[in-house]
């Protein structure tokens, strides 16, 4: 309960008043079956008259009232509780979320994480509206009931002692039952909601294989799956209504059965014995409500297990032990020292193995190898979208590690591979980089990354809509403004991963002018496939298979490193065949 506490603090006072209201309902409730039994008693010892009448029917109408200004109140209070609590739970998991490092997303996988801002939160929500509602009107009525009960008949209210044991026993066993069920059943919505998602993302690939049946097929299983893990849940909470309707019906039956003697004695008005019916209901509804809301609680003590685990979950990357949490990047300089990397920390295989590399500021750096050599790998260590297994990676001669993250990926632009765009206008896109940049500045990076001539042929330009993903534009236009979004940052080192490889070779040239040009302070760092992407570069690294094996200019490394030449080699003879 402490974990939530913090939840519930800012709204006491609705978490408070919520419960107070249900307990009006509850006392209107109880009374009730009192004021009829006068009504009753009366009228069959033939003693009822106008005003005692018009009396008790004027009580019976304003406690009326009452319950019903309390449900009301419970109702709204409840509410604004709960869609409350449930709000910042959600934001703090969403906060903790923004924080995880790729590694930590890995673990939960991104469909888990999508159920638990959603439809974890969701089940947790509805049972605070529940619980407020329910906590103290469903025990408060089985006690108010059964003392008044036990004050109309104390031998009659004996049945209890039989009926009440048997429900608590068949309640314990479905509740014992229901918890792991239904944390089955939230695994299987994160299986949905995962393949939901990535079929949605990823939906023209789909297409352009023709894999929509296997698709289908792949959705049905997972559907399949959570249908089935739903219906064992459910039908452990449908076991328990004719439970719960049984030992009600019974127990009414065993009041009439010892009861009815005793009023043909007259040693009990009929009066009492309706009123003493009516507390017998209402003891066995109040503890259906609060076996419902056990039932309820299961499901959400799964959902709020999953949530906390989220919350508590402590990215991998942060910036606590930061010596210098104001420094900022302000030359550019990159140095590798022994630097060893594993995507999975019990592999024997690094990905990065024993790495040296010093870049100076402002330099202009291509790095080239074959696909899966590290490259990418290597680059996202200078930001720290992971942290070194060995070795260290120094910015500025600072250990990347003793930045603060703010600061140190403020200072670095990168363009990934995957380029990607969201919905929203372009300029809107744009300012991702600067948020607070002019439409000056906005434009002269999109003329530096050769973007500015497409943006500015669409009829409302930089205020063009784009999709989610930025579909509506080609992939070369997308990886020119996510270039122009990069640069927008004024990034003092600037990362392109492959981010040429949609455009055209003469674009893709007068890209590189524009940043020889006009970026001469920042460092570049620029992936690339083809070797004309990076032969003008002050230094071209080459990678195998996690190590660098060659480091020089173009004419060097054409000199002496037997890989790139055969790289050179190969590209020129596929170009030569093209001509």
């Amino acid at each position: 309960m402490k974990k939530w506490f913090k939840y519930i603090k800012p709204y006491l006072p609705y978490f408070i008043l919520g419960p107070i209201c249900m307990i009006i309902e509850v006392i209107g409730e109880v009374v009730m079956p009192r004021l009829l039994a006068i009504i009753i008693n009366n009228a069959n010892a033939g003693t009822l008259t106008n005003a005692t009448s018009m009396g008790v029917m004027g009580l019976m109408i304003l406690t009326a009232l009452l319950m019903m200004a309390g449900g009301v109140g419970g109702a709204w209070f409840g509410t604004k509780a709960s869609v409350n609590f449930a709000a910042d739970v959600r934001k703090d998991v969403y906060a903790n979320v923004q924080r995880f490092s790729f590694a930590n997303i890995d673990k939960f996988s991104t469909g888990s994480l999508v159920t638990r801002l959603t439809n974890d939160v969701t089940q947790m929500q509805n049972f605070v509206n529940m619980l407020l509602r329910m906590t103290l009107r469903a025990p408060g009525m089985m006690i108010a009931a059964l003392i008044m009960a036990i004050t109309l008949r104390p031998k009659l209210a004996i049945v209890f002692a039989v009926s009440m044991p048997v429900l608590l026993i068949a309640i314990g066993f479905i509740i014992l039952r229901g918890h792991p069920l239904f944390k089955s059943m939230q695994t299987k919505v994160d299986g949905l909601n995962a393949t939901v998602q990535e079929n949605v993302t990823n939906v023209r690939v789909v297409k352009s294989f023709v894999r929509e049946d296997f698709e289908i097929e792949k959705f049905g299983t997972a559907n399949g799956n959570l249908k089935e893990a739903g219906m064992k849940a459910m039908k452990n909470m449908i076991l328990m209504q004719p439970i719960m309707t049984v030992m009600m019906n019974a127990t009414v039956i065993a009041v009439i059965l010892f009861g009815g003697p005793i009023v043909i004695r007259g040693e009990m008005p009929v009066g009492d014995l309706s009123a003493f019916i009516t507390y017998t209901t209402q003891i066995l509804s109040s503890l259906m409500m609060v076996t419902f809301m056990l039932m309820m609680s299961s499901r959400a003590m799964a959902s709020a297990n999953r949530i906390q685990e989220v919350l508590q979950e402590e990215p991998d990357i942060s910036d606590r032990d930061a010596k210098y949490r104001d420094l900022k990047v302000e030359k550019g300089s990159v140095e590798f020292k022994n630097v060893t990397f594993r995507y999975y920390k019990n592999s024997e295989d690094p990905v990065l193995s024993k790495v040296n590399l010093s870049i100076p500021a402002g330099a202009t750096v291509g790095i080239i190898g074959s696909t899966g050599c590290g490259k990418t790998t290597l680059v996202s260590l200078i930001p720290r979208l992971y942290d070194t297994d060995e070795g260290s990676v120094f910015v500025d001669g600072v250990n990347v590690r003793n930045y603060s993250i703010e600061n140190l990926r403020n200072g670095v632009g990168m363009v990934l591979q995957q380029n990607t765009l969201f919905s929203g206008t372009i300029a809107e896109n744009l300012r991702w980089g600067d948020e607070s940049a002019s439409d000056e500045e906005m434009k002269k990076v999109a003329e530096y990354a050769q973007a500015a001539k497409f943006v500015e042929s669409f009829k409302d330009q930089y205020e063009t809509v784009l999709d989610q993903g930025g579909t509506n534009v080609s992939g070369g236009q997308k990886q020119r403004l996510c270039i122009a979004r990069a640069l927008l940052k004024k990034p003092k080192i600037l990362i392109l991963d492959d981010s040429t490889s949609a455009v055209d070779t003469a674009t893709e040239a007068q890209i590189r002018r524009a940043f020889r040009e006009d970026l001469q302070d920042s460092t570049k760092i620029i992936i690339a496939q083809r070797i004309s992407s990076v032969e003008g570069a002050d230094m071209i690294v080459v990678m195998d298979d996690g190590v660098i094996t060659g480091i020089g200019t173009h004419d060097e490394l054409l000199k002496n490193n037997e890989e790139y030449r055969e790289i050179y080699d190969s590209q020129m003879e596929l170009r030569k065949k093209e001509g």
